[in-house]
Protein backbone atom coordinates (compact mmCIF):
# COMPACT_ATOMS: atom_id res chain seq x y z
CA UNK A 1 0.00 0.00 0.00
CA UNK A 2 1.01 3.64 -0.39
CA UNK A 3 2.73 5.36 2.47
CA UNK A 4 0.06 7.33 4.30
CA UNK A 5 0.31 9.88 7.07
CA UNK A 6 -3.18 9.14 8.32
CA UNK A 7 -3.86 7.50 11.65
CA UNK A 8 -6.89 5.53 10.46
CA UNK A 9 -6.71 1.80 9.85
CA UNK A 10 -5.37 1.45 6.31
CA UNK A 11 -7.38 -1.48 4.98
CA UNK A 12 -10.64 -1.58 3.06
CA UNK A 13 -13.59 -2.60 5.24
CA UNK A 14 -14.58 -5.61 3.11
CA UNK A 15 -11.19 -7.33 3.48
CA UNK A 16 -10.56 -6.78 7.19
CA UNK A 17 -11.41 -10.30 8.38
CA UNK A 18 -10.69 -12.23 5.17
CA UNK A 19 -9.57 -15.80 5.78
CA UNK A 20 -7.51 -17.80 3.27
CA UNK A 21 -9.39 -20.49 1.36
CA UNK A 22 -8.28 -24.07 2.02
CA UNK A 23 -6.46 -25.62 -0.93
CA UNK A 24 -6.13 -22.36 -2.87
CA UNK A 25 -2.93 -20.44 -3.45
CA UNK A 26 -2.70 -16.95 -2.10
CA UNK A 27 -2.89 -14.36 -4.83
CA UNK A 28 -0.08 -11.83 -5.07
CA UNK A 29 -2.45 -9.29 -6.56
CA UNK A 30 -3.81 -6.82 -4.03
CA UNK A 31 -7.59 -7.02 -3.80
CA UNK A 32 -9.44 -3.78 -4.45
CA UNK A 33 -13.11 -3.26 -3.70
CA UNK A 34 -14.91 -0.61 -5.75
CA UNK A 35 -18.51 0.24 -6.45
CA UNK A 36 -20.63 2.20 -8.89
CA UNK A 37 -22.20 5.25 -7.23
CA UNK A 38 -25.01 5.25 -9.80
CA UNK A 39 -26.83 8.32 -11.15
CA UNK A 40 -24.83 8.09 -14.41
CA UNK A 41 -21.41 8.81 -12.84
CA UNK A 42 -18.60 6.53 -13.96
CA UNK A 43 -16.03 5.19 -11.51
CA UNK A 44 -12.64 6.80 -12.28
CA UNK A 45 -9.90 4.44 -13.50
CA UNK A 46 -7.63 5.69 -10.71
CA UNK A 47 -10.18 4.39 -8.19
CA UNK A 48 -10.11 0.97 -9.87
CA UNK A 49 -6.33 0.67 -10.17
CA UNK A 50 -5.01 2.81 -7.30
CA UNK A 51 -3.55 1.48 -4.06
CA UNK A 52 -4.60 4.31 -1.73
CA UNK A 53 -7.15 3.89 1.06
CA UNK A 54 -9.79 6.55 1.65
CA UNK A 55 -12.65 5.70 4.01
CA UNK A 56 -14.70 8.68 2.77
CA UNK A 57 -14.40 7.98 -0.97
CA UNK A 58 -17.75 7.20 -2.65
CA UNK A 59 -16.06 4.78 -5.10
CA UNK A 60 -13.93 2.66 -2.73
CA UNK A 61 -15.71 2.86 0.63
CA UNK A 62 -19.14 2.61 2.17
CA UNK A 63 -20.31 6.21 1.56
CA UNK A 64 -23.54 6.48 -0.41
CA UNK A 65 -24.54 9.45 -2.55
CA UNK A 66 -28.11 10.60 -1.99
CA UNK A 67 -29.90 13.90 -2.12
CA UNK A 68 -28.63 16.88 -4.08
CA UNK A 69 -26.21 16.93 -7.00
CA UNK A 70 -24.52 20.36 -7.31
CA UNK A 71 -21.93 22.00 -9.56
CA UNK A 72 -19.42 24.69 -8.72
CA UNK A 73 -15.97 26.18 -9.33
CA UNK A 74 -13.02 25.17 -7.12
CA UNK A 75 -11.60 28.14 -5.20
CA UNK A 76 -9.36 26.38 -2.65
CA UNK A 77 -7.47 23.09 -2.44
CA UNK A 78 -5.41 23.90 0.67
CA UNK A 79 -6.95 21.26 2.94
CA UNK A 80 -6.03 17.59 2.83
CA UNK A 81 -8.59 15.74 0.67
CA UNK A 82 -11.08 18.60 1.04
CA UNK A 83 -11.85 21.39 -1.42
CA UNK A 84 -13.93 24.54 -1.29
CA UNK A 85 -16.22 25.20 -4.24
CA UNK A 86 -18.05 28.44 -5.04
CA UNK A 87 -21.61 28.35 -6.36
CA UNK A 88 -22.71 31.58 -8.07
CA UNK A 89 -26.35 32.43 -8.59
CA UNK A 90 -28.63 35.38 -9.31
CA UNK A 91 -31.16 36.64 -6.75
CA UNK A 92 -34.20 38.65 -7.86
CA UNK A 93 -35.01 41.86 -5.95
CA UNK A 94 -38.71 42.61 -6.58
CA UNK A 95 -38.55 46.23 -5.40
CA UNK A 96 -36.10 47.21 -8.13
CA UNK A 97 -37.12 44.57 -10.73
CA UNK A 98 -33.48 43.53 -11.04
CA UNK A 99 -31.15 40.69 -10.20
CA UNK A 100 -28.12 40.75 -7.93
CA UNK A 101 -25.13 38.42 -7.85
CA UNK A 102 -24.78 36.13 -4.86
CA UNK A 103 -22.61 33.15 -4.02
CA UNK A 104 -22.25 30.34 -1.49
CA UNK A 105 -19.08 28.44 -0.57
CA UNK A 106 -19.34 24.69 -0.04
CA UNK A 107 -16.81 22.24 1.40
CA UNK A 108 -16.55 18.87 -0.35
CA UNK A 109 -14.45 15.76 0.16
CA UNK A 110 -12.10 15.04 -2.75
CA UNK A 111 -11.05 11.45 -3.32
CA UNK A 112 -7.39 10.78 -4.27
CA UNK A 113 -8.78 9.44 -7.58
CA UNK A 114 -9.14 13.03 -8.79
CA UNK A 115 -6.47 15.63 -9.60
CA UNK A 116 -8.09 19.00 -8.93
CA UNK A 117 -6.72 22.50 -9.43
CA UNK A 118 -8.15 25.89 -8.56
CA UNK A 119 -10.59 26.99 -11.26
CA UNK A 120 -11.83 23.52 -12.23
CA UNK A 121 -15.56 22.85 -12.50
CA UNK A 122 -16.63 19.97 -10.24
CA UNK A 123 -19.86 18.08 -9.71
CA UNK A 124 -20.52 17.04 -6.12
CA UNK A 125 -23.12 14.75 -4.58
CA UNK A 126 -24.65 14.92 -1.13
CA UNK A 127 -23.75 12.20 1.36
CA UNK A 128 -23.81 11.66 5.12
CA UNK A 129 -21.89 14.20 7.23
CA UNK A 130 -18.18 13.42 6.83
CA UNK A 131 -16.98 16.12 9.25
CA UNK A 132 -18.23 19.31 10.89
CA UNK A 133 -18.62 21.17 7.57
CA UNK A 134 -18.30 18.52 4.84
CA UNK A 135 -21.52 16.94 3.52
CA UNK A 136 -20.62 16.52 -0.16
CA UNK A 137 -18.31 14.27 -2.19
CA UNK A 138 -16.69 15.02 -5.57
CA UNK A 139 -18.14 12.85 -8.36
CA UNK A 140 -16.81 14.44 -11.56
CA UNK A 141 -14.13 16.96 -12.51
CA UNK A 142 -14.18 19.14 -15.63
CA UNK A 143 -10.90 20.95 -16.20
CA UNK A 144 -11.16 24.65 -16.83
CA UNK A 145 -8.94 26.38 -19.38
CA UNK A 146 -8.99 29.79 -17.73
CA UNK A 147 -8.41 30.54 -14.06
CA UNK A 148 -9.70 34.11 -14.26
CA UNK A 149 -12.04 35.13 -11.46
CA UNK A 150 -15.36 35.49 -13.22
CA UNK A 151 -19.00 35.11 -12.27
CA UNK A 152 -20.19 31.80 -13.71
CA UNK A 153 -23.83 30.94 -13.20
CA UNK A 154 -24.59 27.21 -12.97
Amino acid sequence: MDQSHEKSYQKQHIFQNAKPQAGKKASLKVKRWTKDVGLGFKTPTEALTGTWIDKKCPFTSNVSIRGRILTGRVISTKMMRTIIIRRDYMHYVPKYHRYEKRHKNLAAHCSPAFRIDVGDIVTVGQCRPLSKTVRFNVLRVTSSGSTAKTFGKF
